[in-house]
């Protein structure tokens, strides 16, 4: 099997649960899979926006097409990276030095620390996908992408293992800069394509001002009420005449980028990589964290990393877009 083949289901069998046959590992092996990381996000990311549109149009409950999408993230990678934000939040929390620290990281009980960790991780991540709108697909998908390269920049060179065998002990240091930056702009780029595509297709979205009735606006930007229901008026409007009706309805655009333009892809693509840098920015600062207090990083941490980045990137994508 080719280096490329084998670090691909070495990724696959590490991020996600689905079944893949064994390959013979190295650390070549390990550092192509870890960049490869980001792209087995996007497919993550596309399966779970499937569910989350898919059971909000059957239910007409955008909060149980979220809380579905989310969990259906989570089945997916066997809630592996949950159960790492959970033991790293322990063991950052327990006070105690990196020895100490790791072995509350290896227990198989969540402390109170973990348990508030991921519910608030996961209360963030349904409500912001349960506003819906144009980006909120997308958003999961650049959500789930950052998390992802989070752990490639994490496994770069230059970043140690805490413990000398393990996940974090095969990966850590087997990501070459150039490979990492790479992965990134190839995943920005993707993310900008589905957030051009998602910000020039028909937005249908219910008002409660017009009777719950569904208005499909074609390339506008998404509105929303002091409730957060995202409301339209009329068909073929451009953005300019959207705004003019909603300033009549006492509507304010949904995220702080329609404050300085009304072009719908701009904005969507704009403020979904900009999403991805927040993400990004707060996993580097938590791997950091860790390092300092573990001496480097372990499978928990990259876990951990996964659902900060997500989680992060989820939030800042609803402010702005």
């Amino acid at each position: 099997m080719s280096g490329l083949g084998a670090a691909w289901r070495l990724a696959l069998g590490t991020l996600t649960v689905l079944p893949v046959r064994p390959v013979e590992v190295d650390r070549a092996v390990a550092g192509r899979a870890m960049s490869l990381a980001p792209f087995v996000g996007v497919l993550l990311g596309l399966a779970a926006a499937v569910v989350l549109e898919a059971a909000g149009a059957v239910s007409g409950s955008p909060l149980l097409g979220a809380v579905l999408a989310v969990g259906a993230l989570a089945w997916l990678t066997r809630a592996l990276h949950l159960d790492g934000l959970a033991d790293l939040a322990d063991g950052l929390g327990s006070g105690k030095p990196a020895d100490g620290a790791l072995d509350v990281m290896k227990r198989s009980d969540i402390g109170p620390f973990g348990v508030a960790t991921v519910v608030i991780a996961l209360l963030v991540q349904v409500a912001v996908l349960a506003r819906g709108g144009t980006a909120a697909w997308v958003a999961l998908v650049a959500a789930a992408a950052t998390g992802r390269l989070a752990v490639t920049w994490a496994c770069r060179e230059g970043v140690p293992a805490a413990r000398p065998t393990g996940l974090g002990a095969l990966v850590a240091g087997t990501v070459r800069r150039g490979a990492a930056i790479g992965a990134t702009l190839a995943t920005a780029a993707v993310i900008a394509a589905l957030a051009l595509v998602a910000a020039g297709g028909p937005l249908v979205l219910r008002s409660p001002d017009l009777g719950g009735s569904e208005v499909a606006v074609d390339g506008a930007p998404g509105l929303t009420d002091a409730f957060g229901y995202t409301s339209y008026s009329g068909q073929d409007l451009s953005p300019g005449e959207v705004y003019e009706w909603a300033a009549d309805a006492g509507l304010r655009p949904a995220g702080l980028l329609h404050r300085l333009s009304d072009d719908p892809y701009l904005i969507t693509a704009a403020g979904l990589l900009l999403a991805m840098a927040a993400g990004l920015g707060a996993a580097t600062l938590l791997r950091r964290r860790a390092v300092r207090r573990l001496g480097g990083v372990t499978g928990d941490v990259l876990g951990a990393l996964v659902e900060t980045a997500t989680t992060v990137t989820l939030l800042a994508a609803v402010l702005l877009v």
